[in-house]
Order: structure tokens, then sequence, then C-alpha cells
């Protein structure tokens, strides 16, 4: 475990106590600062996709570039958004209506066979937001990988040495909440070269609360 449970429930409960009573229902946040990495170095970048044990409280919208059968089934398995060859092609042609919509959804998943294209219609875009799709064989259950994108968030950290990223919703348990929180610390000890110990911090938060420190 990569931190003290404990620790991790004590700052997640004092987090929601900092909260504050709001017309919305915040989210929260985790926020982890890192020493002696440089991110100079392409090898010490982490871009990694997590599957939070919990979701993240709310659904993440997914796209997918895709044509004939996979399309259809991206479509039956509820996919918000499904684009073919043309739509990518048009999109490419308007940057500033590309940017739009890929600001618009958290994941994208693409048929294999259709990346190359994708990439170069797209690329551009997708590239420097972290948000490149991920391919989708012929026999994969697409059903199931919108599923799991659906609780996923992406950590980024390539040009600051900051990890910010989702971890639910306040209307989530403090069980579950401390779960998230440290299926995301294990992503990092893993990613990092000297595992916790580049960690220099870690606060947890919701949208308009104080931060609260956890230990690691």
């Amino acid at each position: 475990m990569p931190a003290d449970r404990e620790k991790v429930l004590e700052a997640v409960k004092r987090a929601k106590e900092l909260a504050g009573k709001r017309n919305f229902t915040q989210s929260v946040e985790l926020m982890v600062s890192f020493r002696d990495l440089d991110l100079n170095r392409v090898e010490n970048r982490i871009v990694a996709d997590v599957r939070l044990p919990h979701g993240t409280g709310k659904s993440q919208k997914v796209a997918v570039f895709a044509e004939g059968e996979l399309a259809a089934n991206a479509r039956d398995a509820g996919a918000d958004l499904v684009l073919g060859r043309k739509e990518i092609e048009e999109l490419g042609g308007d940057r500033k209506r590309a940017k739009k919509l890929v600001d618009q959804y958290a994941f994208f998943l693409a048929q294999v066979d259709m990346m190359p294209f994708v990439g170069r219609q797209l690329g551009p875009i997708l590239g420097p937001r972290g948000k490149m799709p991920k391919p989708v064989p012929p026999t994969a259950d697409i059903k199931s990988l919108i599923e799991s994108c659906r609780a996923m968030i992406r950590i980024n950290v390539r040009t600051q040495p900051v990890a910010h990223v989702l971890v639910g919703r306040e209307r989530m348990s403090e069980e579950e909440l401390a779960d998230n929180v440290e299926a995301v610390i294990s992503t990092l000890e893993s990613r990092l070269p000297k595992g916790l110990k580049q960690i220099k911090s870690a606060y947890v938060k919701t949208t308009m609360g104080k931060p609260v420190r956890i230990e690691v």
C-alpha cells in the first residue's frame, strides 16, 4: 500500500469537512508534486491512465473513431460520439472546431487500422492534450473498453513536476475516495524512477475547499 490507509482516510475526511456547503456537488481532487524529476528527459515524463476502483462519480465522455461494424457496435454500446473517416478529415481541416471537440471528451478510442489516419488528421491537436486514442483491435469488446474509460482518469506529467487529477465527487464515501487516491498514488509510485521518494507532497481537496496534506 503506497500510503498509510488511516492517514489517507483522515485526509479525505478532513477535506470533506472543509468543503463548505455549495449549491453544486463538488469534485474531489488530488494534487501531487515531485522532487528530482527531470522532465527534460523523455523517460521521466508520466502519461498514465488509471481506472479508479469506484469511478470518478460522474460519467466521462468517450469518443470513438471507427467505421463499419465497429462503429455500429460503438453506438450500440453507448459511445458519446462516433466519427468515421469523412468526419475526421473535416475536423482536420477546421482546427478551431477540432480543438473545441477534443476538449469536450475525456478519452478517445480508435479502430486499429484508422490510427495512422487519425494521427495525420488530428494528432497535432490530440497529442499536446495527452488524448491520443487507444487502439481498438477487431476482436475487442468495445462496450467493455468504453465502460473502462468512463471510470478512468489520466495522469499527465510532462512539462511541470506536478499531477492534478480528479479522484471522485464529494457525495462518495470516504472509503471509496481513499481507494481512488491510493490507486493514483500506486500508479505514480510504479512510474517514478525512485518510487515514493520522489513525491514531495500530496494534497486532497474539494473544488472550493482547502487542501489537506496526505502523508505518503
